[in-house]
Parts: structure tokens; C-alpha cells; sequence
């Protein structure tokens, strides 16, 4: 099953996403120019909002970063490991699976890695098990005899002279489990491919409605404690800033869910097992849609504040297939007489979805609730009252 999520969400001034120069995010759509903010940005949103409002416990929650061998150290330490010992183990460790360490800064890896706290206990748990075997491996072993080598030749090097039995238990360690950020949004590991997982969700983009110039806010800060003879401000500038409704999309397929938060394939799995991955892909899409909705990126928020909610959700439980809405704003929505830029970007997405569904049929679309701020018609969609009634209706879609 396909569990879709679209919204429309206009928010004041703002700059939460901003590109290289410091200026929003755009790109160009149906041939003109439309205001943007990346699915990294909003990804990234929604991972912080499961954390910070508990929506999940910490268990299911991962981390995006470099730092997991510090991470493997403290576990260590506090399995009473001395730090110094701790971080020679940890490195072996580390290499002997085959991660590239940075070479300016050694005690960080290559590349960002997502990883869960169950993972670094079961990692630290291994090291401890065989750590008279890690420990007794002499450090330039792990190391090309030569200076000039390449990294890959170190790579190899610390792999072939790290115990297969000892890798193997690490390998078998370094397991997901029920991380649900990281069943949703998955990972991938270019050293350890047989640890990469495939994302659960799709998260698109999203795009204005309507056509967007960016705009110059030119500001000036005073020196509190200038000398009252003297004029003039104490620093000038200027940033660049937009306001547009956005078109929001993202889609989840629950089956992909249920295998990740198993580890293996459903045919490979207990009743039981299947049963309780089941109820924690529930949760999970609950979730999902809550954070979806409720966060908002943080880019300027101190300068700008523009905390604006969705003025419409639509979701859409399907047993196959996806439909993103974009198409609905091919051609950007103009505030006219007949309603604001939120009312007109609800009228076009509305009207789209019911062409879509008059071309290629409604077989397989289980629920498709919505709710809207804007006193528009929702002809062809499921109306409900708010949110919790639209889980409601996705859930009882999953689980029937």
C-alpha cells in the first residue's frame, strides 16, 4: 500500500532555504520562476520534530554524522573501557569494516553516516566480546607500508588484516533494527553496500503555486553603546527574501516500511514478527504525517518568524501507483476577485486531482481524506474536520 500526502502552505516573508549565496532557494516550473525548498530541507525538518516533540522514543530516532567513532567511544567507556583503549579498538574496528576515515581529521569517517543508538550498543556490545582479539592487532597492520598509497589501499590493507570472524560479528551487529527514521528515510553506505537501506518514503521539492520574485530587505543594526555625538549604524546589509504558497508532496509505501522495520523480507518473517513490524509501521505513518505537517524549516525564523501551518491536507491510501499534484500549477495561480492565492491553489489542485481521476480511474485508492482552511469545495475528496481525523482515516485504510 502507497500512503500519499499533499499540502499547501503559504508563509509570509521568509528565507528557509537558502542556496549557495544566501538567497531562497527557486527554479524554474511550467516556464516560470517559482520559490523552492529542498526535500533535504524539509527531511531534515521532519527528523527534528520526531526528537524534539517525542513523537517517537529515542530508540527509534537515528543520527546523521560523522562522529560515529566518538559515539563508539563513550559507549565504550561506559562499559568501563579506558577512552584510550576505547578509541584504538574503535579504530581498528572501524577499518577493519572497511569505512574510510577523513584524512584531515582522523577521528571523524569520510562521510556522514545514519546510524542508530541500537546499533552503536550492539557495536560496542561486539567490541567488548572479542576485544582481547581486536586489541592484540598491531596499529601499522591496519596501515599501508607506504605513504603515498591511496586511500582505497589503506582501506583494503586494514580489512585483509582484520580477523573475518571478528567483521563478521560486527557486520552482523551493525543492524538498523526498529530505527524508524532510518526505515523511512533509509541510507546508503558506499563501504558497506549489504548495509544500505532502501527509503520507505519519497519526499518531493516543494514549489510555489504562483510566481515568485525574490525581494532585497535592506537593514541596519545600531551600536548600543555608540557615543551620542556619533551618527550612523553600527553594521548594514541586506538578504534576499520571498513569500509564496507552496505545493508539498511526499509518499510512503507501507510494505517497503514493514521490510525495513523487519530487517529481512515479510515471506522470511513470524506471524509475530510480522504483527509487531506491522503495528510500529502504524505508528510510524502516524507520525509521519504529524511532523509533515507540523514542521516548518528554521532558516531565519529568528529574523523573520513566518510559522504558517498547511491551509490544506489531502492523503491518499492506495494499494498502488502515485499521483504528485505538481501539474495542478503548471500554469502559477494569480489572486484574483474571485478568491486569495490559498483559495485558487486549492481550487487548481482539486480540480487536477479530479481530471487524474477521470483519466486513469480510482481502482485501488482505499481512503482520500482532506481538510482545508479555505472555504473552497472539495468535490471528489474525502471531507473530514482536521488532522486527527485524517490519520484516523489512514490508519483504519493500512490496517483493514
Amino acid at each position: 500500500m502507497i500512503i500519499e500526502l499533499h499540502m499547501l502552505q503559504n508563509f509570509a516573508p521568509s528565507c528557509l532555504n537558502r542556496d549557495d549565496t544566501g538567497a531562497p532557494k527557486e527554479c524554474e516550473f511550467g516556464g516560470y520562476r517559482r520559490a523552492r525548498i529542498s526535500s533535504q530541507c524539509i527531511k531534515r525538518a521532519i527528523r527534528d520534530y520526531f526528537r524534539e516533540t517525542n513523537l517517537l522514543s529515542p530508540e527509534d530516532v537515528g543520527y546523521r554524522t560523522k562522529k560515529i567513532q566518538q559515539m563508539l567511544v563513550e559507549a565504550l567507556v561506559s562499559r568501563d573501557k579506558s577512552e584510550d583503549e576505547a578509541k584504538k579498538v574503535v579504530l581498528k574496528s572501524l577499518i577493519g569494516l572497511g569505512l574510510e576515515m577523513a584524512r584531515k581529521m582522523p577521528e571523524d569517517t569520510e562521510y556522514l553516516m545514519f546510524v542508530c543508538k541500537s546499533e552503536v550498543e550492539a557495536l560496542a556490545d561486539t567490541m567488548v566480546q572479542y576485544w582481547d582479539k581486536i586489541s592484540q592487532l598491531p596499529e601499522q597492520s591496519l596501515k599501508s607500508e607506504k605513504d603515498d598509497t591511496e586511500k582505497g589501499d589503506t582501506k583494503k590493507a586494514g580489512k585483509k588484516a582484520f580477523p573475518e570472524e571478528v567483521r563478521k560479528a560486527l557486520l552482523r551487529s551493525f543492524d538498523a533494527g526498529k530505527a524508524v527514521d532510518l526505515a523511512l528515510f533509509g541510507r546508503m553506505i558506499a563501504d558497506l553496500p549489504e548495509k544500505n537501506i532502501d527509503a520507505a518514503c519519497q519526499v518531493s521539492h516543494a514549489i510555489s503555486t504562483n510566481k515568485v520574485n525574490v525581494e532585497f530587505d535592506y537593514f541596519t543594526a545600531v551600536d548600543d553603546l555608540q557615543p551620542e555625538e556619533k551618527t550612523g549604524a553600527g553594521m548594514v546589509g541586506t538578504m534576499e527574501f520571498n513569500s509564496a504558497c507552496y505545493y508539498r508532496y511526499a509518499n510512503v509505501d507501507v510494505n517497503q516500511l514493514v521490510d525495513n522495520l523487519l530487517g529481512k523480507p515479510r515471506a522470511k518473517a513470524t506471524a509475530d514478527e510480522l504483527k509487531e513490524a506491522r503495528a510500529l509501521a502504524s505508528t510510524t505513518i502516524e507520525a509521519f504525517i504529524k511532523a509533515s505537517v507540523n514542521a516548518i524549516p528554521t532558516g531565519k525564523q529568528t529574523s523573520m518568524s513566518a510559522q504558517n501551518p498547511p491551509d490544506f491536507v489531502f492523503a491518499v491510501a492506495r494499494d498502488y501507483g502515485a499521483w504528485s499534484l505538481a501539474n495542478a500549477f503548471a500554469r502559477p495561480v494569480y489572486p484574483g476577485k474571485d478568491g486569495d492565492v490559498i483559495q485558487q491553489s486549492v481550487v487548481a489542485l482539486v480540480n487536477y486531482w479530479n481530471r487524474l481521476a477521470r483519466a486513469y480511474g480510482t481502482d485501488g485508492i482505499k481512503a482520500k481524506p482532506a481538510f482545508s482552511l479555505a472555504e473552497v469545495p472539495l468535490d471528489g475528496l474525502e471531507k473530514v474536520e482536521n488532522l486527527d481525523a485524517l490519520i484516523v482515516a489512514v490508519d483504519r485504510a493500512v490496517t483493514d
